[in-house]
């Protein structure tokens, strides 16, 4: 290969972080970073959705989708912040350095006795166009890509009257290059009425790498889909399943076990089929509840047929399924790759339209469903090493939006989960919404 690229931030947690620390030679990672926080890929991508156990000497030996095969846009580099121990000449340190203190960020509206005035320019339509904003009667300036997401996008869109964010955009595509940049480092909840609610980098200091290609800019669109996760769903056809590796090696090649699964296939070549992992199986209905039908990104001649399975993805990733300890650390996860969009069950007076069936369309109609069984491949967790005990159980649609190490919270399920190595009961189950 001989050239530089980008890891995309598919997949991306703390245990990849902690390889790619440990191999550039320092402590340990202090967070991981989502949609090119430090600015947007400017090269190709050489991996995605990497699969780590956090002990692995390079990040080469993690699983990952193959060199140079991914489905990522500019906007989707991964990134790390590693911690480095402070040594000094006079003694050794006696315990592990914290990290730096970051000073509190502020308030946009806080940080300026001016109002701030916001707009989208260049775009083809009104709808979309980089992001614009002047704080009294200055001039108009940029805001900086950099960790710009659909939480920023979200906050625009509404506050200008265009809807919702169809995307976050980091690009000069909408131009702006001859334009001063002067508001960087943008965070928002996504809930806030108006960009000068959320927070921000201090007045005057702008830090944005590659100016000429990182600029904010947004998508909107007055209709969109609205994925909502059955709950009760969920509690109800929630149970535990033992099943030898031999069934499930189909779903191996789709990384829908955990780490430990492929150590038994590496550690012992011969009758690694014959061990048992237990997984934790539910049934997921998704209903559309939005304005307008939901469809994969992908455009239909790039999906990807999946031998084993006999199918195509139209996605990379349609849900997450995680397991998380009492402080919030995630101890198993799961995913679910959308081989399989289509209409399974509608409201009265709606006529399904998606069907998979011979490379058929794929997609959710509005007020129809889409239902995927807990006896299907990879609509599980793999919790083979989980100890027992009590956990929070989460599951997202449609995770694509990430910022900072949070994912997009709206349209998912977070549930309590009593795990005895026996018996799984999930309960208190509740929907998420922005």
């Amino acid at each position: 290969m001989g050239k530089w690229g980008s890891v995309c931030d598919d997949e991306w947690d703390m245990r990849e972080a902690t390889v790619i620390c440990r191999q550039l030679g320092y402590e340990r990672p202090y967070r991981v970073t989502h949609s090119s926080m430090f600015g947007p890929a400017r090269s190709r991508y050489w991996m995605d959705n990497l699969y780590c156990t956090g002990d692995e000497k390079n990040l080469s030996t993690c699983r990952f989708d193959g060199w140079g095969a991914n489905d990522c846009t500019s906007s989707e580099a991964a990134g790390v912040v590693c911690s480095s121990p402070e040594i000094t000449t006079t003694e050794e340190p006696r315990t592990t350095p914290k990290p730096p203190k970051k000073e509190p960020l502020l308030r946009i509206k806080d940080a300026t006795r001016h109002k701030m005035s916001v707009r989208i320019a260049g775009g083809r339509v009104p709808e979309e166009g980089r992001v614009e904003v002047k704080f009294g009667d200055s001039a108009w300036g940029l805001v900086c890509g950099d960790g710009w997401s659909i939480f920023e996008a979200m906050v625009v869109c509404r506050q200008l009257g265009f809807g919702y964010a169809n995307d976050a955009i980091q690009t000069d595509f909408f131009g702006g290059n001859a334009s001063s940049m002067v508001l960087s480092g943008v965070q928002c909840h996504g809930n806030e009425e108006f960009l000068s609610h959320c927070l921000h980098d201090k007045i005057g200091q702008i830090s944005c790498p590659g100016k000429r290609e990182n600029i904010a800019g947004v998508v909107c669109s007055s209709v969109m889909a609205d994925l909502v996760i059955d709950h009760l769903e969920i509690m109800r056809t929630a149970h535990l399943e033992d099943r030898q590796l031999y069934f499930l090696q189909c779903a191996m090649e789709e990384n829908c076990l955990a780490s430990g699964a492929y150590r038994l296939q590496s550690d012992n070549s011969v009758n690694w089929h014959l061990e048992t992992r237990r997984l934790l199986r539910f049934t997921a209905r998704i209903l559309n509840a939005g304005t307008a039908d939901f469809r994969p990104m992908i455009p239909k001649h790039l999906w990807e047929f999946h031998q084993c399975h006999m199918h195509y993805h139209s996605m990379e990733v349609f849900a997450t399924f995680d397991v998380m300890d009492s402080k919030g650390v995630r101890v198993a996860e799961g995913h679910k790759a959308s081989f399989c969009l289509e209409d399974n069950q509608c409201m009265p007076g709606v006529t399904p339209f998606y069907a998979c069936a011979n490379f058929g369309d794929q997609g959710i109609s509005v007020n129809c469903s889409d239902i995927y069984r807990h006896n299907i491949d990879c609509q599980w967790v793999d919790i083979s090493e989980l100890s027992p005990g009590m956990y929070t159980f989460k599951v997202s649609i449609n995770p694509e939006f990430k910022v900072a190490e949070m994912t997009y919270d709206n349209n998912a399920a977070v549930c309590s989960l009593y795990y005895t190595e026996s018996f799984a009961h999930i309960f208190n189950c509740s929907v998420q919404r922005p």
